[in-house]
């Protein structure tokens, strides 16, 4: 009888792939972890127990057939794998790194309700995807045949992205339209290279412009062109701007210099560290957390980002304010744990109230305690503040991770009719990504609000098959 190459949860153990020591990986910008061996690769899928209901797909958002490559890599047939994995995720490599698995597929997997821990189905993800760049594997499209049809898209992040690589597959002209320097959005500017290295983007966006996508960079819609010249030159065109605007902080003090928003910290460290280039705010210490006492304010994931990117930076003390405790935290419990491994000190239920400053600079950010009380509208308990307890915490840096809203695109734009909502979102349709402007569709954060890459690259697959339906349905009434 054959060996049975699955359920073998009981007998093996769950295993991650090595991580670095913190005093090592500190002293760079490069992911944490190591490789998967092949062995230890197959080993860890073969704990999959191949159930019946697969909750890890159907928490994914992209519903990607995770049973399936997991077998598949359990037997040693990793081409398959890969294919399997490509065929429902456009960046399965990304979403191997920087996706919260703990909240998604793996948090939801059988067997971690059972106790036996669950499959480490981000690392196998991310290995099956690395081993098929190595072989060779991983082509440009190819369309069986070119199309007359044209697809603008402005905005160059996993969602946009996402959309071209299928549209292109199917033989639309695709023009992805960018503000940027180098295309991937977030993937490339807002996420530190020890959670996701830029050649790994790089060498996505590559394959995209070798399978016919043109890209436009330092292209700023309603400066450089029009939102109206754009649609004149497509068929149809897809808004996947994300958001970008920064949450601010109005109280005492907060004119300071030395008080930084998180995405222009990020970007300017991601440019520096992870491509070379020099920048100005970098090498004059503005952007820069070397020498200085910082503090992040905010406890999602951006913030997780700023503290570990200002460790590597050379800060003397690193610490990250949040107004609730570590179990109400919205960012990963996993990066929360790397960065106190890195040596970041959290300070719970404690909020910012002013900020001090010497000479119209930064000096330090007065505290106020918090107790959490009854749970408000979102079922979260509420922080309340705790009378008397305020307290000074000195800083020549003050990071503002408080997160991001959209940016006032009918106006930016000069399009009072394009449809948002109270929020300043974009109005679209659920799935299909289309707006009441006839042939404007529009995908991820700018329609969800700050979101996941992951259902970002959903969103553009989706609103990609639905033009394509679109197109089609004209083709076959044209031929008729």
């Amino acid at each position: 009888m054959a060996k049975q190459p699955m359920l073998k949860f009981v007998q093996v153990e769950r295993d991650m792939p090595e991580k670095r020591t913190a005093h090592v990986r500190t002293e760079d910008f490069d992911e944490i972890y190591q490789e998967f061996a092949a062995v230890k690769a197959e080993e860890q899928s073969s704990r999959c127990s191949q159930c019946g209901v697969p909750y890890c797909q159907s928490h994914c958002p992209l519903h990607n057939n995770i049973p399936d490559w997991l077998r598949l890599t359990a037997t040693g047939r990793l081409e398959e794998a890969y294919a399997t994995s490509q065929a429902t995720n456009t960046f399965p490599e990304i979403c191997g790194r920087i996706c919260p698995q703990d909240r998604l597929c793996e948090g939801n997997c059988v067997i971690e309700q059972s106790g036996h821990g669950t499959v480490t189905i981000g690392a196998v993800e991310k290995y099956i995807t690395d081993t098929a760049w190595e072989k060779g594997w991983v082509k440009a499209n190819a369309p069986l045949a070119e199309r007359s049809e044209s697809v603008g898209i402005i905005g160059a992040g996993p969602g946009g992205l996402a959309a071209a690589d299928m549209l292109r597959k199917a033989g639309v002209q695709v023009t992805v339209y960018d503000r940027y320097d180098r295309a991937g959005g977030l993937l490339t500017y807002g996420i530190p290279g020890f959670k996701l290295e830029k050649d790994v983007v790089m060498r996505r966006n590559q394959l995209l412009a070798d399978g016919g996508v043109t890209f436009v960079m330092n292209c700023n819609i309603g400066e450089d062109i029009a939102f109206e010249e754009i649609r004149a030159k497509h068929d149809a065109v897809i808004i996947a701007t994300g958001v970008y605007k920064s949450r601010d902080l109005d109280m005492p003090g907060s004119g300071a210099t030395g008080i930084v928003k998180a995405i222009d910290f990020l970007t300017v460290a991601n440019k520096a560290s992870n491509f070379g280039d020099s920048i100005a705010e970098f090498e004059d210490g503005t952007l820069n957390a070397d020498g200085k006492k910082v503090v992040v304010i905010g406890g999602g994931d951006t913030a997780m980002d700023c503290v570990r990117t200002s460790i590597r930076q050379g800060a003397t003390s690193v610490k990250c304010l949040y107004r609730r405790d570590r179990a109400n935290m919205p960012g990963s419990q996993r990066e929360t744990q790397n960065a106190e491994e890195e040596g970041v000190v959290f300070e719970w239920l404690s909020a910012p109230k002013a900020f001090t400053d010497t000479d119209g600079k930064v000096s330090g950010v007065m505290v106020q305690k918090m107790r959490l009380g009854q749970p408000d509208a979102s079922g979260r308990q509420a922080p309340e503040l705790i009378e008397g307890a305020d307290y000074l915490e000195e800083a020549d840096l003050v990071i503002k991770a408080l997160g991001f809203s959209p940016e006032d695109l009918p106006t930016l734009w000069n399009q009072p009719e394009l449809p948002v909502t109270r929020w300043g979102t974009i109005k679209a349709q659920h799935l299909t990504g289309a707006t009441e402007m006839d042939g404007v569709y529009a995908v991820g954060d700018i329609v969800r609000g700050a979101s996941l890459v992951v259902w970002a690259i959903k969103d553009g697959r989706d609103c990609a098959e639905a033009i394509l339906e679109k197109f089609n349905a004209k083709g076959a009434v044209a031929a008729e």
